[in-house]
Formats: C-alpha cells, structure tokens, sequence
C-alpha cells in the first residue's frame, strides 16, 4: 500500500504541475459536444441518443488519458526501477489505475454540466447517473491500464492503444448505455433494468482487475 500511494501521489502531482491530460480531456470533450450539438441540429437529446453522445464522449476522452499513462515510466526508467525496487509489482498496476479513474472523475465533473447544460432540459437523471459513472469509470481504469502497459512497449504506442481497446470495452459501452438511457428519458429518469446493467458493470469491472493483477507482472518482465 505505501508502494500504491507513492506512486499515485507522484502521477498526481506531475499531473497538477504538467496539466498535460486533464486540460486536454476537457477540451476534447467539450468539442465533440459543440459538433454533435450542431452535427444533430438539436437544443435536446433524450434516452438512447443522449446517453450514446454521453457515453461516447467519456470513452473517447479517456483514450487521451490511456495513450500517455505510462509514458514517465517508458521515457524516464520508471518500469526498471519497479522491477528492482522491492515491493510488489502489481502496485504500479493499481496506481496507474487509481490515477485515470481520479482523471475519469475530475473530467466528468466538467463533461456532464456541460452535456446537460448542451443537451437536457432537465437535471433530474444527474443524482443516478453517478453510480453508473462511477462503475464506468472503474472499468475504464482497469482496462486502460493494462492495455496501456501493452502499448507503451510497442514503438507504435498511440496507434496500438485505441485498436486492442476499442474493442474490449464494447462491452461496456453497451452495459453503461443501457444503464444510461432510462436516466435521460424525456419523461423523467426512469430505472427499467436498471440494477441488471449495474451488475454488468460491476462484473465487467471485477473481471478486467482480476486480470490486471494476474498478468501486470509477465506484461512487466516482457
């Protein structure tokens, strides 16, 4: 644990002095809602739509965040340093992990006012709308974390991320989405499946940080 709170604390507080994720995530998210926003020609968005631009936004913002997580370690020896330092090497794992579900949970603290401010007229699917971002957000982390790991050993890094990604995640984004759209319904948030997408979820979350800390040690010595 003092491993896991070393590390973390040093990727937030490079975070905090560089501002090199963060800012962009914002920004990127706030440009994909300015071109849906006029690509659709709507002041409105409920149910599918909105929680597919939601959704979509988040996974597609995260992709900036994964695509540099473990560029200090690769540029500056940082995996040689936890491979003779020692402690457990799967604290790097749950660091780096702990620190994209922290970026996930700061960039949505600016996404999602803006998509409601953008796109719903009302607010009132906000409140429950935590509990699957939260969810999301673990998954996201776990899995970005150990693709990441992947590609930054690969001399085509940012191009390697996003393709074993996308595809892992889809499952995901269909559970996250379906848990989603009865939340921005028109009529007021509704919770029909509901707690079975939240299952979804969490089993999806429980199954990408199994194996995360089953093979972040091989990724390492590979």
């Amino acid at each position: 644990m003092s491993a896991l709170g070393a590390i973390l604390g040093k990727d937030l507080r490079v975070e905090l002095r560089t501002l090199r994720s963060l800012p962009a995530m914002a920004l990127f998210a706030t440009a994909i809602f300015i071109s849906f926003r006029f690509a659709l020609d709507r002041t409105s968005l409920e149910g599918d739509l909105a929680a597919g631009v939601l959704v979509t936004t988040i996974l597609l913002a995260a992709l900036l965040a994964v695509s540099r997580l473990f560029v200090s370690e690769s540029e500056e020896g940082g995996f040689d340093l936890i491979r003779l330092a020692p402690v457990d090497r799967t604290a790097l794992f749950a660091a780096k992990a702990a620190a994209l579900w922290i970026y996930l949970a700061a960039l949505e603290l600016v996404a999602v006012p803006l998509f409601a401010l953008f796109f719903l007229d009302s607010g009132a699917g906000l409140l429950p709308l935590v509990a699957v971002l939260v969810l999301v957000n673990v998954g996201l982390a776990a899995t970005g974390a150990l693709i990441s790991t992947i590609a930054t050993m690969s001399t085509a890094r940012d191009l390697l991320a996003p393709l074993i990604m996308l595809p892992l995640l889809i499952p995901l984004v269909i559970a996250a989405s379906g848990a989603v759209e009865p939340l921005l319904d028109a009529g007021g948030p509704g919770y029909h499946h509901f707690g079975r997408w939240l299952a979804v979820l969490g089993l999806y979350d429980l199954v990408f940080l199994a194996v995360g800390y089953a093979v972040f040690d091989f990724l390492l010595e590979d």
